[in-house]
C-alpha cells in the first residue's frame, strides 16, 4: 500500500484544518463533508499520526497537524499560483472588474480611458466607484483603486496612471476686474477662495513653493465645495479663486473663460497611481487594464 498521499488529500487537509471545519472546507471544494472525513480519516490512517482533533462543535489541528500545515501552506499556494497563471494565460479577459476611483482621477483620467478599454475589451464589465475618501478596497471588495502616491498603503502594488497632475489656481475676469490681481500666494488671503473639503471634513491647505520650499495656506471664502466640476462653475462665474486640477481647466484657460494665477509659484505636480493587493496572481481584467494603462496609446 502507498504510505505517500497525493497532492489532492493534502490540499483536502490543509482546507479542513483552515477553515476548522468539514462543511465549509466541503463547500470549497464542491463535496459532501462525510466524504471529506472519510478521505481525512484514510489520510491519517495512511500516514499513522492523528492531524486533526474532531468534538462535534469543532475541529482543530494537532501539534503533528499545525507543523504539516505550516510547511504545506506555502507550497500548495505556489501550486495554486501557477495553475491559476497558466489557466489566465488562456484565457480571454472577462468578467467585472470593480474599480474604486478618485473623482479627479475619474474626470482627468479615466474619463478618456472608458471608451478605448472596453471596446478592446468587450467581455469585461468596468464597475467604477467615484469615492474621494481613503476606502479600505480590499474590506469593500474592490480589485483595484486610483489614488494620488502619497494616499497609498505601502503594503499595495502600484501603477502609475496618466500624465503628472498639477494644480492650478484660476479665476475669470469679471472676478478680476472688480477685486483685482493676486501676485503672491499669501494674497489669496484678502480673496474670496473657493475651500475644497475632503471627506472627513477637513479643509484642504493650497499648496504652492517659493525657491524650492513649500507653501501651504489655509483659504477662505464665501464657497466650501468638494465636487472640482461645481468649483470651476462658480469660478467662471465670478464667485472666488479656485484651485483645481490643470488637465480639468487646461480648455477653459485657452478659451479664455479662466485665468490661470500665480503660475510661477506651482508646487510640483504629483502622479495619480492604480493600486491592489499585493500578490501573486493578478485576475486577468485587472491585469489587462493594467497593461493597457501602461501601453498608454488610449491617449492618441
Amino acid at each position: 500500500m502507498n504510505k505517500h498521499p497525493d497532492l489532492s488529500e493534502l490540499d483536502a487537509f490543509a482546507a479542513v484544518a483552515r477553515h476548522r471545519s468539514f462543511r465549509k472546507a466541503a463547500d470549497e471544494r464542491g463535496v459532501s463533508a462525510s466524504a471529506l472525513s472519510h478521505a481525512l480519516r484514510a489520510l491519517e490512517a495512511r500516514l499513522g499520526v492523528r492531524l486533526l482533533n474532531r468534538t462535534t462543535r469543532s475541529v482543530t489541528p494537532t501539534e503533528a497537524g499545525h507543523q504539516l500545515l505550516a510547511t504545506l501552506g506555502p507550497t500548495l499556494q505556489q501550486v495554486a499560483d501557477a495553475l491559476a497563471q497558466l489557466t489566465s494565460m488562456q484565457e480571454v479577459p472577462a468578467g467585472k472588474l470593480r474599480l474604486n476611483v478618485a473623482r479627479p482621477a475619474a474626470r482627468a483620467v479615466f474619463a478618456k480611458v472608458l471608451a478605448p478599454f472596453v471596446a478592446r475589451y468587450p467581455r469585461i464589465q468596468l464597475d467604477l466607484v467615484t469615492d474621494d475618501g481613503l476606502t479600505d478596497i480590499v474590506d469593500e471588495g474592490f480589485d483595484a483603486g486610483v489614488r494620488f502616491g502619497e494616499s497609498l498603503a505601502g503594503d499595495m502594488i502600484a501603477v502609475p496612471v496618466g500624465p503628472p497632475q498639477s494644480f492650478v489656481t484660476v479665476a475669470s475676469q469679471a472676478y478680476l476686474g472688480t477685486q483685482g490681481i493676486v501676485q503672491a500666494p499669501r494674497d489669496l488671503l484678502d480673496h474670496a477662495c473657493i475651500a475644497r473639503r475632503f471627506p472627513s471634513g477637513k479643509l484642504y491647505a493650497w499648496e504652492y513653493q517659493a525657491d524650492g520650499q513649500p507653501i501651504r495656506l489655509s483659504v477662505t471664502g464665501p464657497l466650501i465645495l468638494e465636487d472640482d466640476g461645481l468649483m470651476i462653475q462658480a469660478a467662471k462665474d465670478g464667485a472666488g479663486i479656485a484651485y483645481v486640477y490643470e488637465e480639468l481647466v487646461r480648455d477653459d484657460i485657452r478659451n479664455g473663460q479662466l485665468t490661470e494665477l500665480l503660475a510661477q509659484w506651482k508646487a510640483p505636480p504629483s502622479r495619480f497611481f492604480l493600486y491592489y493587493p499585493s500578490r501573486r496572481h493578478v485576475p486577468p481584467a485587472l491585469k489587462a487594464l493594467i497593461e493597457f494603462i501602461r501601453a498608454d496609446d488610449w491617449r492618441t
